[in-house]
């Protein structure tokens, strides 16, 4: 399994309840060609999607000269299908959706949690908004990067599940 990790794009699912705000940006940040390098493909998606993306995270993401093409609020009921895309990892960034019971998802992913504040949930005034959002940007992309660095041709699933669950601690 890990070999033909090794040897093609690997697909990863940011799961969020409402899919607005901490997943589109992890998504938009694994997609990324600085940190995916073209090794990886992020999705992202919700348990109960709010439909729409939060308006500060598109915001930062211009911002940050990351594209937000394709970005959208969608349900995790879409990477559940016999025609989605296979997935390697589904990771989830909030302590909501790590505790509903998930879709089955084809082809057994290693699965992780990545618990973060919900940007979309502070309070006060915009740019302290602002700043939530880049924190929780910042945040996100130091354990991708991690994730993007790890060595997949070297590392068992056991051993993968172990150093994603690591990552999601810092």
């Amino acid at each position: 399994m890990v070999k033909t990790m090794e040897s093609r794009v690997l697909n990863v699912l940011f799961l969020c309840t409402g899919n607005s705000a901490r997943s589109i940006l992890a998504e938009a940040v694994m997609n990324d060609l600085s940190v995916g390098r073209g090794k990886f493909r992020g999705y992202s998606a919700g348990s109960h999607p709010k439909g729409t993306v939060n308006p500060f995270t598109l915001e930062l993401l211009q911002r940050s000269h990351i594209s937000i093409q394709g970005l959208r609020s969608k349900s995790w009921d879409e990477f559940a299908k016999a025609d989605s895309p296979p997935l390697d990892f589904v990771l989830t960034v909030c302590d909501q959706a790590a505790g509903e019971t998930c879709p089955y998802w084809p082809g057994q992913p290693v699965t992780a949690h990545w618990g973060m504040p919900d940007p979309a949930a502070a309070e006060g005034t915009d740019e302290q908004k602002r700043r939530a959002f880049a924190d929780t940007l910042m945040a996100l992309r130091r354990r991708i990067e991690l994730f993007a660095s790890l060595p997949f041709n070297k590392l068992d699933r056991l051993a993968l599940q172990k150093s994603l669950s690591e990552i999601g601690k810092k």
